[in-house]
């Protein structure tokens, strides 16, 4: 960059018959942001751009149950351009912000790279997974924050089922029935734990796999799991997780997974054909290539008024910030900053909204302010555990108020509806457990089929099937069984 971060309030923007607003990012933020300002504003007061990789806001804290089947992947998603009516969407990456000459650079899908100005700007990117050199993680591991990582855990782990149910090999069926998860907060325990309860409901289906036969495996740098639920919380959930069959290692990181061989730094070694990375996010790594205030952990330095500030406290005019991407003072635990949560992300989102409303209208702005009403937790279909105004609350009614909490949370009447009727449904038809292995590449069997084969010449005398063939492997499996 040409010019230093303290430099981006240099210049003023180009002027423009309507003020136009430019949104990095639709997830919580960038989705409650834009509809809050379309509510406050008028078409002819504020022109609304939101610019995001995917064309929809995914609902995080239901992303567990969609990969265990208990919900319809498609309900834990919101699509922007309908429910953003008046707001322009573009589909594309943010790649560069030049705030001191108010553009942004953004890399479409497809076609060419191209640049948009704005009068203010939203950053709404959110944060990434935070993975670290170890060797084989890239090649081997999974994340779980997106939906279509949902979709593809449900599907892995039930085509490995699948295939364990089919070999004699027992080195094999053992390294696919064997599940990792590393990392110990909300997102890598609530995923275990439903994809667990999936996997031993699954096993109704399948005469030659029994519950000790499933490997779970939990890895977590930290001396205890969710500490967000305090001590005694977190010790229940792990006596939980324990008591059903899953292996907790505490204090202890991953050292290699390389072709599947997972190493601990305790010296724990096994094979595994399932490997989840859920350790911990960091800021989107784009807002290294602005010059925005960033503080030490990458993130944009911000005012309690949701304004980014520089580290003296200036203000950078007409830029706006929230989520998991800022660093946002919290104002009820002073010396500290607003945790990376969906339930300060949704509520900043639309004390922003106002603030730049005002703003647009020379109004004086407000200082966001929120009290930490609890954490809830689900541990598998019926099981949770819950702080909430301080009550404490285990098993059942944690799960209830997890479900409930959060089905309120989620955006848009339609989507309520949908969730709702998909845990009735489930009430009477149980969860969804078909695997569709090959979703994720629609066109293997096309291109088997448009590929050329050898001609194979049938010996004289040849009868019945061949080893090997279809057939026989159906009176393998039968024998088996």
């Amino acid at each position: 960059m040409n010019e230093t971060r303290s430099e981006s309030t240099a210049r003023a923007p180009r002027p423009r018959k309507v003020p136009r607003i430019v949104i990095l990012g639709g997830g919580y933020v960038g989705f409650y942001t834009a509809l809050r300002l379309r509510r406050r504003l008028g078409k002819r007061e504020a022109a609304i751009v939101v610019v995001d990789p995917r064309s929809y806001m995914t609902y995080q804290p239901f992303l567990p149950e969609a990969a265990a089947g208990s919900l319809e992947p498609r309900h834990v998603v919101v699509s922007h351009r309908r429910e953003l009516e008046g707001v322009d969407v573009l589909t594309g990456r943010v790649t560069d912000i030049h705030h001191a000459d108010r553009r942004i650079a953004i890399a479409p899908v497809e076609g060419q790279p191209y640049e948009i100005t704005y009068d203010h700007l939203v950053v709404a990117l959110g944060s990434v997974a935070r993975t670290l050199p170890i060797p084989g993680l890239a090649e081997q591991a999974m994340g779980f924050k997106q939906v279509e990582e949902a979709i593809a855990l449900r599907n892995h782990v039930l085509t490995k089922l699948d295939i364990a149910a089919s070999t004699w090999d027992a080195d094999l069926r053992r390294r696919l029935l064997t599940f990792t998860f590393v990392g110990g907060g909300f997102a890598g325990i609530e995923a275990i734990a439903e994809v667990e309860d999936m996997a031993k409901d699954a096993l109704r289906f399948y005469d030659g796999i029994s519950a000790e036969d499933l490997r779970f495996v939990m890895i977590e740098g930290s001396a205890r799991i969710l500490p967000e639920l305090g001590e005694e919380m977190g010790g229940y959930a792990l006596e939980q997780l324990r008591k059903r069959g899953i292996e907790v290692h505490l204090s202890t990181f991953l050292s290699s997974c390389v072709d599947g061989h997972v190493v601990t730094s305790t010296g724990v070694e096994f094979d595994s054909e399932t490997i989840v990375w859920t350790a911990g996010v960091k800021a989107n790594p784009v807002l290294e290539q602005s010059d925005l205030p960033l503080d030490r952990m990458g993130r944009v330095t911000a005012l309690p008024t949701l304004q980014v500030a520089t580290e003296d406290g200036t203000v950078v005019d007409g830029a706006w910030t929230a989520g998991d991407c800022a660093a946002v003072p919290d104002l009820a635990n002073p010396g500290k900053f607003c945790s990376p949560s969906a339930q300060h992300a949704v509520r900043q989102a639309r004390h922003l909204g106002d603030n730049l409303a005002k703003a647009l209208r020379s109004a004086p702005v407000e200082e966001y302010k929120h009290k930490h009403v609890g954490t809830v937790a689900s541990l598998g279909l019926g099981k949770g555990v819950a702080q909430v105004y301080g009550v404490k609350l285990r098993g059942w009614p944690a799960w209830f108020m997890h479900r409930t909490y959060h089905m309120a949370q989620m955006p848009t009447f339609n989507r309520k509806v949908r969730i709702v009727l998909d845990w009735t449904l489930a009430l009477f038809f149980h969860r969804e457990l078909v695997a569709l292995g090959r979703l994720h590449d629609p066109r293997a069997d096309f291109r088997d089929a448009s590929a050329p084969r050898a001609k194979v010449a049938q010996k004289p005398g040849d009868k019945g099937e061949r080893a090997g063939s279809p057939a026989a492997a159906g009176v393998v499996g039968a024998a088996k069984r």
